[in-house]
């Protein structure tokens, strides 16, 4: 998924439950956030260990939903009142491409030989 300039990327600020599927995250953004999961916009949804993260989006009817993990490390976000972040582009880039919002104290990169 390409991202367009008229989409929004929002942030769910509450913990999440990284079991809930497509459907329960698509309620929780119409609950919720009272925002409207089929309009097009990246909904994010992180879990209470903060290191995973769960993008839920929908496009030529049909919803997406990706999920990242981070080996070491948590993603920072900060809190608001609202229970949701809208997140600029540059900010949304950095999140998807590197770990410039996440907090890895003195650890090496984790390299893997053996895949199962």
């Amino acid at each position: 998924m390409l991202r367009n300039e008229a989409m929004k990327v929002y942030l769910y600020c509450g913990i999440t439950d990284m079991r809930k599927s497509i459907n329960t995250l698509a309620v929780m953004v119409h609950d919720t956030l009272e925002l409207d999961p089929s309009s097009g916009h990246l909904f994010l949804f992180r879990n209470r260990g903060r290191d995973k993260l769960k993008a839920l989006y929908y496009e030529d009817q049909s919803y997406t939903l990706w999920y990242r993990r981070l080996e070491k490390g948590k993603f920072i976000f900060p809190r608001n009142d609202a229970g949701h972040i809208e997140l600029d582009e540059e900010h949304y880039n950095w999140l998807l491409s590197s770990n410039k919002y996440s907090k890895n104290i003195g650890e090496e990169t984790q390299k893997y030989r053996d895949f199962y």
